[in-house]
């Protein structure tokens, strides 16, 4: 997966970066992207033949192995301090090329694949033991406009941060993606990817063209190919597939390319939706000595009810985004807090933030305490977070109405301060704007099946990792995702209030039978009825499966 700050202990450290993460839908999965748009690299890699291995200095770049002082670095550039990997060796690629040559070498050596780009996969499909060599992507950076394309051009290790800030000086325009600035877009796009302006603009595949992957052929020759959003291209199927399907899945995504559906002419400032000038940002709190348990149940069923009422895509909040984060922690300010911010050129903002707060307040029992801080357009989404690689374990779900009664009262029971100081976990609920823009696309037209929900939920834990070994919060998150969904087998099977889970934020757990005892499979939950669809581009693109991890789509047979 794409984060709020008050104490200052390591786990809440953590906490934060997912809160970011929560609010921008960061991606989970590093699956890589590109080489600069117009190189001969490029133009090889666009024709599907093999591409000749030559790198930024015109050779390989050299296996980074583990008597090389560069190594540890590489292993802990992930974000979740729960796993650390020790692959034989990493690559750190710099264009198509030398993605096509790391990737046949490993398939020559009989040495299982991964890929990372920004490093925000929180589950271990990156530093997983089995994995051998990992290919990464971070120095590959390049946003640029492709007059030939008629779009923008983004390669996948460039951070959300350096995408919002090229798009938005140099054309004034911007992508629907996360608010976590060091995410690395490679893994983020091929899981959806959804942030502050979704519900304006839809998710971030909704504006993606076309996109370059390297890919493994059924006699092992990896070769990059080009894949369009139009349906008559010969790669359209692998396009769709990377619009939701997830990363680490079918190939290594070396370019995307950006262009809204319609837009038309070659004036790139009108081909992709205008950023807006600035935000108005708003952050609303209630203290857990106000939060009992009516005033919880009252706070939670305001703030569903009102996303019921105001996600359609033509709704005047259609430009309000926000997080619902309820922490478990007594630091002083902890509690339940509303944050999120609205285009300030917007019609009646104030009145529109003002009346959303007043709406999701009422009858809690305690005045909010409210601060409005001004934001600019690059202050709100280019601010780096603390990245300290703390260990956490996340779950996720969908939303299509606002949580039941006894869901609620599963979330107070677990989500209240402990009075025992021993019995208290550093976890956190956070309850995501989502619906607006992205209900405008069929379930079907890319690979997000979950249009027409309203809010995404992630449940979250983090621990120190020099003082607790995790145990007890994994077990309270899982005891915490099981109780909220015990009607359903413990997961949020799609129904008439869940909508399953989003993959950028994958849970190994969905797939445990201990787990999950729905009878639902994991896939259902995270793709619904697109899996058979996604099962027949893995099979035709990766047929050897030289792309896989615990959550990966299985190649139909």
């Amino acid at each position: 997966m794409t984060e709020p700050r008050s104490d200052s202990s390591p786990a809440p450290s953590r906490r934060r970066v997912l809160a970011a993460t929560a609010a921008g839908g960061a991606a989970a999965l590093a699956a890589p992207v590109l080489a600069p748009a117009g190189t001969a690299t490029a133009a090889a890699g666009a024709t599907g033949a093999p591409v000749a291995a030559v790198g930024t200095a015109g050779a390989p770049t050299d296996p980074i192995r583990p008597d090389d002082p560069r190594y540890l670095s590489l292993t802990q550039r992930g974000c979740n301090g729960r796993f650390i990997g020790k692959p034989d060796y990493y690559r750190v690629v710099h264009s198509t090329a030398e993605v096509v040559d790391a990737v046949q070498r490993a398939v020559r050596e009989g040495r299982r694949i991964a890929v990372r780009s920004g490093g925000h996969c929180f589950e271990d499909f990156v530093d997983h033991p089995d994995i051998k060599a990992v290919i990464d992507m971070s120095p590959m950076r390049e946003i640029s406009y492709d007059a030939k394309q008629r779009a923008f051009c983004v390669q996948p290790g460039a951070q959300l941060a350096e995408v919002y800030r090229e798009l938005f000086l140099g054309w004034g325009v911007t992508i629907p993606a996360g608010a976590t600035a060091e995410v690395g877009i490679g893994g983020h796009v091929v899981g959806g990817g959804y942030g502050v302006m979704s519900r304006r603009d839809g998710v971030s595949v909704d504006h993606l063209h076309a996109l370059e992957v390297v890919v493994v052929d059924a006699d092992g020759t990896a070769r990059a190919v080009v894949a369009k959003r139009d349906p008559d291209d010969p790669h359209h199927d692998l396009w769709w597939a990377h619009t939701g399907g997830g990363g680490g899945n079918f190939g290594i995504v070396t370019r995307y390319w950006f262009r809204t559906p319609g837009a038309r002419g070659d004036d790139p400032t009108k081909l992709l939706p205008k950023a807006p000038g600035s935000f108005l940002a708003f952050r609303a709190g209630w203290t857990w000595k106000d939060l009992d348990a009516r005033g919880f149940k009252a706070l939670l069923r305001n703030h569903g009810e009102w996303h019921e009422r105001n996600s359609d895509p033509d709704s005047p909040y259609a430009n309000l985004f926000s997080v619902l984060m309820v922490n478990t922690t007594q630091a002083a300010g902890s509690g339940a807090v509303l944050a999120g911010v609205i285009d300030a050129a917007v019609p009646g903002a104030r009145r529109l933030v003002d009346d959303y707060i007043a709406a999701v307040g009422r009858g809690v029992g305690a005045e909010p305490a409210i601060r409005r801080p001004p934001l600019s357009w690059l202050n709100a989404l280019t601010s780096i977070t603390d990245t300290r690689s703390s260990p956490f374990k996340v779950k996720s779900a969908y939303l299509r109405k606002t949580f039941t009664d006894r869901q609620i009262d599963v979330l107070h029971e677990h989500l209240r301060p402990s009075d025992d100081p021993a019995g208290r976990i550093s976890g956190t609920l956070w309850l995501v704007a989502y619906g607006g823009a992205a209900r405008k696309v069929a379930p079907d037209a890319t690979a997000v099946a979950q249009r027409d929900s309203i809010l995404k939920a992630v449940y979250m834990a983090g621990w120190d990792a020099e003082t607790q070994d995790g145990t007890r919060e994994t077990e309270w998150v899982r005891s915490l995702y099981r109780g909220v969904y015990a009607d359903s087998g413990g997961v949020p099977v799609p129904g008439a209030v869940s909508d399953g889970a989003f993959i950028n934020y994958p849970d190994a757990d969905l797939a445990d039978p201990e787990q999950n005892t729905s009878g639902v499979p994991w896939y259902t939950l995270y793709y619904k009825d697109n899996y058979p669809r996604l099962q027949r581009v893995k099979a035709k693109y990766d047929p050897r499966d030289e792309f896989r991890h615990r959550l990966a789509i299985r190649p139909a047979r």
